[in-house]
Parts: structure tokens; sequence; C-alpha cells
């Protein structure tokens, strides 16, 4: 089965990639990379049909280059720099960086090889190949399409209705359903609720008028485990002064679990509090993430009010508004909501996911507030970054 091709623009990624690769692209050119996916779903087997066509998708990819207008839209982003999009002009994906195949149980091997700069753009371009073709080629598509649009409709007017009343951003690239579907999510959801602030899509928001919306992942944080300089426990200290650095406070919203929450709040300190507008959360309890960051703020005398808490992990409709009710007179209260808006359908949705594995060649991790997210390759270096963030807790907490 031959598909149309799923990326059909450079743009039609998050827009933290191109945070990110900004402040790589000034500050960090000499860090290589190596990425792996890896699929959380239990039982999911690809076929060889499945692996042809993501081979053919990611060198259609590879033929794609950034157009003038999708230049110019970027250089409209207040944030992104003259010099960074001039490099985008330059700038493709390279088939050369990535590696693919096929175990004998069907598990998907993909692999991502390259200097950081380029070899991190990947990720979401993959993850959309790798999320549609599984779904095309493993159901009726329109069967799911048709489930999915009875999905939207029941949650468009629960908007309309006032059960729901919370402000969100659609972060669904990395796990959509289709190019097609997210589309229509986006359009319809931005169109027909007064609640849809925008979307991480960059040619989505480019196209419906939309504020992208975006910051830094995990991977961020996770690459300057590989800079021989800089202690391990204080690789959050670096990549939030090199953020600040690169952005002056106009992109401020600080990830805070890549290796803990806790180890995060040391560095958080009071010229960060004050530097960055907000900060996000990825794993653990949220209830009680967000009542630490409160009791943070004010321990430095900043009032909650004023500081944005951006909720991103997992989360449904009826989740956002729980947590929206009980924070929203305490501090700003804003959703990321990925599958649940574009890949919502009568069958479970692939946990899928793409990740900084290597940096130099160093092993790098991410730990998380959630166990079961931390994903390294090297056992061994996890446990010695464990022992290194428990060491500088137990000293400076």
């Amino acid at each position: 089965m031959k598909l149309s091709p799923i990326v059909v623009s450079l743009l039609d990624t998050d827009l933290y990639k191109f945070n990110m690769d900004q402040v790589i692209f000034h500050k960090h050119t000499d860090l290589s990379g190596e990425y792996y996916f890896r699929c959380r779903s239990q039982g999911v087997r690809f076929t060889q049909e499945m692996l042809d066509e993501i081979n053919a998708q990611i060198d259609h990819l590879c033929t794609l280059r950034f157009r003038k207008d999708e230049l110019e839209y970027l250089r409209s982003i207040r944030f992104i720099k003259k010099d960074y999009v001039e490099f985008l002009r330059l700038w493709h994906p390279i088939r050369d960086y990535v590696e693919t195949g096929l175990s004998g149980d069907g598990e998907l091997n993909l692999v991502v090889r390259g200097p950081l700069f380029s070899a991190m753009q990947f990720e979401i371009y993959l993850l959309e190949i790798v999320n549609e073709v599984y779904f095309r080629l493993r159901y009726d598509y329109n069967v799911l399409e048709a489930s999915a649009r009875e999905r939207l409709e029941r949650k468009i007017r629960d908007f309309q209705s006032g059960k729901y009343t919370f402000s969100f951003a659609e972060f669904g690239c990395r796990r959509r359903l289709s190019r097609e579907w997210e589309d229509v999510v986006v359009r319809r959801l931005s169109a027909e609720t007064a609640n849809c602030i925008g979307t991480s899509n960059v040619y989505l928001a480019m196209k419906y008028d939309l504020t992208p919306i975006g910051t830094y992942a995990h991977e961020f944080v996770q690459m300057y485990q590989g800079i021989d300089s800089i202690p391990l426990a204080y690789t959050n200290h670096y990549a939030l002064e090199d953020w600040y650095d690169e952005y002056k406070g106009d992109n401020g919203t600080a990830l805070t679990d890549t290796i803990t929450t806790d180890l995060f709040l040391l560095d958080f300190n009071r010229a960060m509090v004050n530097n960055f507008t907000g900060v996000r959360h990825d794993s653990g309890d949220p209830y009680e993430w967000g009542e630490r960051i409160i009791r943070h703020y004010e321990k430095y005398g900043v009032d909650p009010r004023t500081k944005l808490l951006l909720f991103s992990d997992s989360l449904d409709f009826d989740k956002a508004q729980a947590l929206y009710a009980h924070f929203k007179d305490r501090a700003k209260v804003s959703f990321g909501i990925g599958t649940f808006c574009s890949n919502d359908t009568c069958e479970k949705a692939l946990n899928i996911v793409i990740k900084l594995q290597t940096v130099n060649g160093r092993a790098v991790a991410k730990l998380s507030d959630t166990p079961g997210k931390a994903m390294c390759r090297d056992e061994e270096y996890l446990e010695y970054l464990r022992r290194s963030v428990a060491f500088r807790l137990g000293r400076e907490k």
C-alpha cells in the first residue's frame, strides 16, 4: 500500500524544536548525538510493509526544503533570530543520519545519528511518519477517522455548553492519527471554541493564524550531560542560564522534571523565578507538583497568580478541567493536550517516543518524576546519574 506524503512541510513540527535548535546553533554546534525510537505500548508489531513505507516516507522527508513563505513566517516570531532563519534556509534533513530496521518479532528499530543541531530536528517528523503509517496499514482508516470525528464533535459541544472552561494549546503532532486529521482538529477547535489558544504545530499555526506555542523538551537539559566541563547534577543550572541568555525571558516556560523536580527547584533560584514566566509539568502527580511550585514562588515573595502552571502530561479534557478548577484562582493555568486531541479514536493510541541517548559519545538520560518514564540505554550511567542527583540533594536541599 503506497501512501501519499505524510510530511509535506518542514514547518510541520513542534515549535520547541526551533526554540532548542536556535540555542544549539548559537552556543553548542560542537555537540553530536544519537536518538533512539521506543514504543512503550505492549504487544505492538510492525510489518515489513510498514517498514518499507516508513523508509519511503523518510526518503521523501529528506527532499524537503524550507520555502520562502515559511522562512518569512519563522522570522515573524519575535524570539526567532534572523541568523538562525538564514541557517534554516540552508538546512535540510539528511537521509544518511537515519537508520531503520525490524527485529524478528516485529519491533521497529530507528536511530538518528548526527550533529545535534541537525539530528534533533528528525524527532517529530519521524514520529508523525511512524504513527500514521502504523494506523493506516494496521486498521481501516475510515473507521478510525469516523470515530475520531464523533469524539471531536462531542468535545466541541462540551466547550460550547460550558462543561469545559479552561484554555489549552493543541500539542498533538507526534502521535496524531494523520496529517489531515490534525489539520481538522486544530481548525475546528480554534474556530468553534474560545478555548484553543494555539498549537505547537508551526505549520498549522501559520495556516490558521494561531499562536505557535512551545518552550523546550527534556533533550535540551539532557544534552548538557554530554559536556565534559559540566557536573551532572548541575545541568539544569546551565540549561536555564543558556536559555535565559538566548531569550531574555521572552520565551520563558521552564520544564521541571528532566532530572527530577527536586533538583530543578535548587536551580530555580530567585533570579530564575523572576526570569521565567512559568513552568511546565510532564510527570509525577500534577496536584502535588502544582502545590510545590506555588510554595516555591511564595518562598521568594512572588505572587503565583503572576506565573504560569502549564500541564502537559497525558491529559484529557476531564483531567484538565479538574486541574483548572483546583489551581485557577492561585496561578495562571494552561494546558498542552496532545494525543487526546489528535488521535482519540476507537483504537488505543500508540505511546511512541524518540529520545536523545548519547551526546558526544557519552550516555545521557532523563530521570523524570515518574520512574517508568526514565529512558537510558546504559543502566550503569543511569544509576550514576541518580547517585549524582541524590548527592547534591543531600548536600544542598
